[in-house]
C-alpha cells in the first residue's frame, strides 16, 4: 500500500475488452505488488502484498476508512493469505505463519525448501480438514547454474530435492565458477546437487517428504506434514471445486540456466494423490527430448533421471509457454458464466530473462476461462491493444494475478502493478528490490489495483 494520494498509473477500465453484457470498474487502487484477495465470511475483504519493495509482507484489510495493514513483517515473498474461521493463514518465504485475532502470529511450518527460484504458495483447506499448498522448485530444470548466483552465494549447498528415490543418469553441466576467484575456473554441476557438485552414473537420491515442486498437506495446526504429488515446477496456486477435485498451476520452463527448455507450456491439472508430473524430464506431459524444446542455437534437452516414477499425466488444460498463469476461481453463478468453469490470471512473460533473450511473446497480461467440460481456453478479458497498459500508455491490465469470485458474485481481477520492463515511460523513480531469486525485478510502489467485473 502507498500512503501517496497520487496515482501511479494510468488507469481506464474502458481499456479492458469484456464480453458484451459485462463492465469493468476499479475496486481499489493505489496498491504495491498485491498477490491474492480473500473475502472473509462476514465479507470484509483482505490483501496479501508481496512485500517485495521493502522486505515486508503485510496482510492488509479492507474497512471504512479504506485499507489499512493488520499484520506485517513476513518473510518476502508473501505468496498468498487465506482464512479459517477467525485466523488468517499467511504464506511466505519458508513459512506458513497464523495470524490470530489478537494480532499474535504463530509459525506453524518452517523450514519449507523455498531459499531457491520458486517458494511455497497459498494453503487451502481441503474436505478432509487439511490445509494444502504448492512448493516451488530451486532452480528452473533441475541443475544449479549461473542463473541462480542470486540465491547460490547465500544458500551454496541448496538445490532441488525429490519427492521419492530416484536414480541419476549421471549427467553433468560445465559452467563458469562464480563461486571461484580464479580465472578461467569452471564448476561442474550435477541433477539435484548443490552447484559445482558433480553426480555420478546411477546415483541415487533420497527422496523426502519436503520435497521441490511439490503439494503438500497438513492439520491446519501444521502437523503431520504429508507428501500429496510431486514433479510440478511451482504449483503457484490450488483450489478444490464444488466436487471436492484438486485444481493447481503449473508454470513452464525457462530458457535459461544450464540446461535451458524452450516451448515449455504452463499447465491445469487436476491432481491425483501420489503422482509424479514430470518435472524435470517431461513439460505438458511430453518428453523434453522431443527437438519442439530445443532451444535455438542450445543442444536437446537430454533426460536427467534414469528412470521415471511414472508416466506423467497430461494436463487437464495447456496454456502458451510464458503465460504464466497465476491464481484462478471457479464460477457458480449461472449468470455470471457457465457454472464450474475456471477463470484464471495470466500474469505475462518475464522476457527477456526466461526467454533466451527473445522479446517479449504476446501472451499472458489477461483473464481467461477454461470449460471444464471440454479443457477449452478462450481469453475473456484482455486490454484492447493486446499488451499490458504501460507498453502503450493505456489505462488497463498491467499484471493479473489472481481471480476470486466475491460475496456479491462479480469478479475481482487483483493486478500486481508495473514490474520490471513494464515499467511506465514517464516514470521518473522506482524502487529496485534486490531479491534471492534468479529472477530480480523493478516494482513501481503504487501501481497495483484491484479490478472489478460485474454482469449488468
Amino acid at each position: 500500500m502507498n500512503d501517496s494520494t497520487e496515482l501511479r498509473r494510468k488507469i481506464d477500465a474502458n481499456d479492458i475488452y469484456v464480453p458484451p453484457g459485462y463492465e469493468v470498474s476499479t475496486f481499489a487502487t493505489n496498491l504495491t505488488t498485491p498477490i491474492n484477495l480473500v473475502f472473509s465470511d462476514s465479507g470484509n475483504a483482505l490483501v496479501g502484498d508481496a512485500g517485495v519493495t521493502d522486505g515486508n509482507g503485510k496482510v492488509i484489510s479492507l474497512n471504512q476508512n479504506g485499507f489499512e495493514v493488520i499484520a506485517d513483517g513476513f518473510n518476502p515473498p508473501l505468496t498468498g493469505i487465506n482464512i479459517l474461521g477467525n485466523d488468517i493463514f499467511v504464506s511466505h518465504r519458508g513459512f506458513v505463519t497464523v495470524v490470530k485475532p489478537d494480532g499474535s502470529k504463530v509459525n506453524i511450518l518452517s523450514g519449507l525448501p523455498s531459499w531457491g527460484d520458486h517458494h511455497n504458495n497459498q494453503v487451502v483447506f481441503g474436505p478432509d480438514g487439511k490445509m494444502y499448498f504448492g512448493q516451488g522448485t530451486a532452480t528452473n530444470s533441475g541443475i544449479v547454474g549461473v542463473d541462480n548466483r542470486g540465491w547460490v552465494l547465500n544458500y551454496p549447498f541448496f538445490h532441488d530435492y525429490p519427492g521419492k528415490n530416484i536414480c541419476l543418469i549421471g549427467r553433468n553441466y560445465i559452467t563458469d565458477n562464480f563461486l571461484s576467484s580464479a580465472v578461467d575456473d569452471f564448476a561442474v554441476t550435477g541433477a539435484f546437487s548443490p552447484f559445482a557438485v558433480p553426480t555420478t552414473q546411477r546415483e541415487t537420491v533420497k527422496g523426502i517428504i519436503r520435497a521441490s515442486g511439490s503439494i503438500l498437506r497438513a492439520n491446519p495446526d501444521g502437523s503431520k506434514l504429508e507428501l500429496v504429488a510431486w514433479g510440478l515446477r511451482n504449483p503457484f496456486r490450488m483450489k478444490f471445486n464444488r466436487k471436492d477435485k484438486l485444481y493447481t498451476t503449473n508454470h513452464g520452463m525457462d530458457i535459461r540456466g544450464s540446461r535451458p527448455i524452450a516451448n515449455s507450456p504452463d499447465e491445469f491439472y487436476c491432481v491425483k494423490p501420489g503422482c509424479w508430473y514430470g518435472w524435470p524430464d517431461f513439460t505438458g506431459g511430453l518428453p523434453v527430448s522431443l527437438p519442439l524444446f530445443r532451444p535455438e542455437g542450445e543442444p536437446q534437452p537430454k533426460f536427467i533421471l534414469a528412470n521415471h516414477p511414472n508416466i506423467p499425466p497430461r494436463p487437464f488444460a495447456v496454456f502458451k509457454p510464458h503465460s504464466a498463469i497465476m491464481g484462478f476461481d471457479f464460477n457458480y453463478n449461472e449468470r455470471f458464466g457457465p457454472v464450474g468453469d475456471v477463470f484464471i490470471a495470466e500474469f505475462g512473460s518475464e522476457a527477456p530473462r526466461t526467454t533466451g533473450g527473445k522479446p517479449a511473446p504476446r501472451v499472458g497480461h489477461r483473464v481467461s476461462r477454461i470449460a471444464m467440460n471440454t479443457g477449452e481456453i478462450n481469453t475473456f478479458a484482455i486490454n484492447k491493444s493486446g499488451y499490458p497498459a504501460s507498453k502503450t500508455d493505456g489505462g488497463g491490465f498491467e499484471r493479473p494475478i489472481d481471480v476470486v469470485f466475491g460475496p456479491d458474485q462479480a469478479m475481482y481481477v487483483v493486478d500486481f502493478g508495473i514490474t520490471g520492463e513494464d515499467e511506465h515511460p514517464n516514470q521518473n523513480e522506482h524502487t529496485e528490490y534486490h531479491s534471492e531469486d534468479a529472477h530480480q525485478h523493478n516494482y513501481l510502489p503504487g501501481t497495483g489495483l484491484i479490478w472489478k467485473i460485474s454482469r449488468i
